[in-house]
């Protein structure tokens, strides 16, 4: 069995389960933003990551004020996927940049984007992380949204902004990503210091809560040896939220069921380990 370098270095052994809860998209409403730190506080939600370009980035930094002590990463923003609900770039962008739609947004989906050039799309991922620091955060990791980083060929520079900050950056041997990147490159940035999640999970968009909760239990219950990376989106429930997408009344069952208290000792009970990202950072070098 294959002993994760950063699970040997934390003290783990080679058959044990180890998670990192992680909630994505904080401060991509309003809505997200106390969902995300009132299950922080409870324990089972172990690490997020905010959302910079977005409206409510400064409520999710004022809130990381109020608890200093939460795991929050950047979620490295390069799309815009609502309909109606839009934003852009954090630095200047000219069209041809190919980060940005006919609308100066970001483009919906990877897929779209037009052939970005991966020095802008750097240019732009610092001054996010610029502004999180500004902002006075002490973050703990860089992820992605909608995995943006796996497309046109920018996890090059999305590793090295990790290495130059001294920041984990989210690596999994998905197989998804390993067909994208390839199992090489993966074991190349794991030996140059890059710390790789062995596998990834993300709930399914499922309600009502009840249901919801079975199929997470079943995650957990499941879970293989080593580490493991589970997303989720979490949204309390207000008319923004309702407005913006479809999805509400999964995000809405996300933050009932990761604060059921029975959830949590359920997960202690079957020997899960819960884990953040901020003793992974510590062993992260700079390069």
């Amino acid at each position: 069995m294959r002993h994760n370098p950063v699970l040997r270095e934390l003290g783990f052994s080679p058959d044990d389960r180890v998670v990192i809860v992680h909630a994505d998209d904080v401060g991509m409403c309003h809505a997200t933003v106390p969902a995300f730190f009132d299950l922080a506080m409870d324990g089972l939600v172990s690490a997020g990551s905010a959302m910079v370009p977005c409206p409510w980035f400064r409520e999710a930094a004022a809130w990381w004020h109020r608890q200093p002590g939460t795991d929050l990463g950047i979620h490295l923003t390069l799309t815009s996927e609502w309909d109606q609900y839009r934003w852009g770039p954090v630095t200047a962008c000219d069209p041809a940049s190919g980060l940005i739609d006919a609308d100066g947004c970001f483009y919906r989906a990877p897929a779209l984007m037009n052939r970005p050039d991966p020095q802008v799309a750097l240019r732009e991922m610092r001054a996010q992380v610029q502004r999180a620091r500004d902002a006075g955060i002490d973050m703990t990791h860089l992820d992605c949204h909608m995995f943006a980083m796996l497309a046109h060929g920018l996890a090059d520079v999305y590793v090295a902004l990790g290495f130059e900050l001294g920041l984990p950056v989210l690596m999994t041997r998905q197989p998804a990503w390993i067909n994208i990147l390839t199992a090489a490159a993966i074991d190349q940035w794991e030996e140059q210091g890059v710390p790789v999640c062995d596998h990834l999970r993300e709930t399914p968009p499922i309600h009502p809560p009840a249901a919801l909760r079975d199929a997470v239990q079943r995650i957990f219950d499941e879970l293989p040896p080593g580490l493991t990376y589970l997303i989720m989106h979490p949204a309390v429930n207000t008319p923004e939220l309702r407005a913006i997408g479809g999805d509400w009344r999964e995000r809405v069952a996300e933050y009932e069921v990761f604060g059921d208290p029975t959830l949590r000792e359920h997960v202690r009970r079957i020997g899960i380990h819960i884990i953040g990202w901020r003793p992974i950072q510590q062993l992260m070098p700079r390069h």
